[in-house]
């Protein structure tokens, strides 16, 4: 990771890049379209990838729960990803657009799961065969699925942070008065392990990027629902916040999915010139469609909870980025832009 090599390839092409050796890619667009989302199926009716074709976008970016797996059997993990490549319309769509990602807890292979997980090593190599990651890239020998990938569009870089929130995360701790989960009040626990800090700090301090796309699969910003989210670890928020405004990386952005809602959520962070966006897109093949209401302080217009996908239009030329939820026939449910 800690080299660069700049490979010029034609307009059209998009290359990522392995966690430990960056590979850039350039684009002439006067935009940057990343694609993303979470939560899906493949038993279900995929129904948003001739949308997410239409859309025309740069880069697929998976968000966690690529499958829903749920098994301690590796092979049954394998034989899942198998089943939702073969589905037609996803197939298309991974012929004409590169694909990267991360993963959640389903596909990780147990609800909710952590470093507990038994299965992680093989549900690992089994992740990075579905994202087609070469055999020799250095993911296939690092704890954890973590990786940056480098593009180029117009005169401004763009790097794509993917952080693994689940191979080394310690125990959840159990919540009250109907909450799943309730913020660790002792300041114990891991959710990024030492590693994967280190990592990420030189991940944003040896970059010269423009813009940098952080994808946590879990929400970072929404703190009072009772389920999984960055806030079950306050000191590891905490951390986090301490680290960007040390380093005051430019165009910072968070992605996250797991909730089967969509929501974006905003806050001013010292250090940041900037207003950070949690954008928050779930699900691609079910929503929490009885969703009826949770608070969220960060919140920025309304929630959506119905089957979307998210899209992050950055023009390089003027610091514009146009963030949309998209839904069955490339409706716009909801959007917002900013400007760095």
């Amino acid at each position: 990771m800690r080299t660069l090599l700049s490979v010029l390839l034609p307009a059209i092409l998009l290359a990522s890049c392995s966690s430990n050796k960056a590979q850039s890619s350039k684009s002439s667009s006067d935009r940057f379209t990343i694609a993303f989302g979470s939560c899906n199926d493949q038993l279900r009716p995929n129904l948003l990838w001739d949308d997410v074709r239409a859309a025309q976008p740069d880069v697929w970016m998976w968000g966690g729960d690529n499958i829903y797996a749920d098994t301690d059997d590796v092979s049954k993990i394998a034989s899942m990803y198998s089943a939702q490549k073969a589905i037609p319309e996803y197939a298309q769509m991974i012929a004409e657009v590169p694909v990267i990602g991360g993963w959640d807890d389903h596909d990780y292979g147990k609800n909710d799961a952590g470093a507990d997980y038994v299965s992680r090593e093989g549900s690992q190599q089994a992740l990075l065969d579905f994202l087609g990651v070469p055999e020799d890239d250095p993911r296939r020998k690092q704890e954890g699925t973590y990786a940056f990938h480098d593009y180029r569009a117009g005169s401004k870089k763009i790097r794509i942070i993917i952080l693994d929130t689940r191979y080394f995360r310690t125990a959840l701790t159990p919540g009250t008065g109907g909450d799943r989960y309730q913020p660790n009040p002792f300041g114990e626990g891991e959710l990024l392990g030492e590693v994967q800090w280190d990592w990420l700090e030189n991940s944003l301090s040896n970059s010269r990027a423009d813009f940098h796309i952080i994808m946590s699969s879990i929400q970072f910003l929404s703190s009072k629902h009772g389920w999984e989210k960055w806030a079950n670890f306050p000191h590891e928020v905490v951390r986090f916040k301490e680290l960007v405004t040390r380093l005051r990386p430019k165009g910072l952005i968070l992605l996250s999915g797991d909730r089967h809602i969509s929501e974006f959520s905003g806050a001013i962070v010292p250090g940041l010139n900037y207003e950070l966006i949690d954008f928050t897109s779930s699900g691609l093949t079910h929503a929490y469609s009885e969703y009826s209401g949770e608070e969220n302080p960060f919140r920025i217009g309304e929630v959506v909870f119905t089957e979307s996908f998210g899209l992050v239009k950055i023009n390089p030329a003027s610091g514009e980025v146009i963030f949309q939820m998209i839904g069955d026939n490339g409706e716009i449910l909801q959007e917002i832009t900013r400007t760095y």
